[in-house]
């Protein structure tokens, strides 16, 4: 019983995201999109813990990992295409224009599907992430609805601009498949040096988010990628170090 409880918790909890997701396409249908975000950030945090547990219980699996995509997919693929959808008919509509344009935003879970593919076979990405990881894009997204909810005077106008929204989208896309490393945020040890830049992320998403809620997760964003890369280029500096002294 409990090898069989260690074996299916970590699917369990993986199925848990699935099912959020499902429920906050639902509700992004309907025009809820605060309650939809919200099932954006529960996903984040069962993709999270499944994760966790898996490490913890030493339980990995194949179907566990293809499972855990399939789940993301929907959850971070599918939901908030569905969200940018709702906001680009809640922008101003382009006549002639706006009844195509607005399908752009299901470019989002064809660019997560190449994400999550090339992530199960991309051995590259046992320590780090190739493009921006498909649950960051996804919470990028949900603060859209948040942010215009409380009126940022910054982001608002921004976010009711068809064209900002569909240049944003492409964006976006493209940081799903850009072969540019990103920083996972496991932490496998406790070095400080080794886990500066995690902690430094921690520290300033922190900061920020309890100064400006939601309106700063894009920040938190362009800053994750901006740290991603100078990580990036200290590690190969690293290396390259101690290659020409071993030389």
């Amino acid at each position: 019983m409990k090898n069989r409880l260690k074996k299916h918790l970590p699917n369990a909890i993986t199925c848990a995201n699935l099912f959020s997701g499902c429920i906050g396409i639902v509700l992004a249908f309907k025009g809820e999109l605060i309650a939809a975000s919200y099932a954006i950030f529960l996903s984040a945090i069962f993709d999270f813990f499944d994760g966790l547990a898996s490490r913890v219980l030493k339980s990995f699996s194949g179907i566990g990992k293809d499972l855990d995509s399939l789940a993301d997919m929907v959850s971070f693929g599918v939901l908030p295409a569905v969200i940018m959808y709702q906001l680009l008919l809640q922008a101003r509509q382009i006549d002639n224009i706006s009844p195509y344009l607005n399908f752009i935003a299901f470019l989002i879970p064809v660019f997560s599907a190449l994400r999550l593919a090339k992530f199960n076979v991309d051995t590259r990405q046992a320590e780090h992430f190739i493009g921006l990881p498909t649950p960051a894009n996804a919470i990028l997204i949900a603060s859209f609805p948040l942010i215009l909810d409380h009126q940022n005077r910054y982001f608002t106008p921004s976010l009711q601009n068809p064209y900002v929204l569909s240049v944003l989208i492409i964006t976006m896309c493209s940081l799903l498949v850009i072969e540019v490393p990103m920083m996972s945020l496991k932490f496998k040890n406790r070095d400080f040096n080794k886990n500066i830049f995690r902690y430094l992320l921690l520290l300033f998403s922190a900061i920020l988010i309890l100064f400006f809620k939601f309106a700063a997760v894009p920040v938190v964003i362009v800053f994750y990628i901006i740290l991603s890369i100078i990580q990036f280029k200290f590690s190969n500096e690293d290396i390259l170090g101690r290659a020409q002294k071993e030389g």
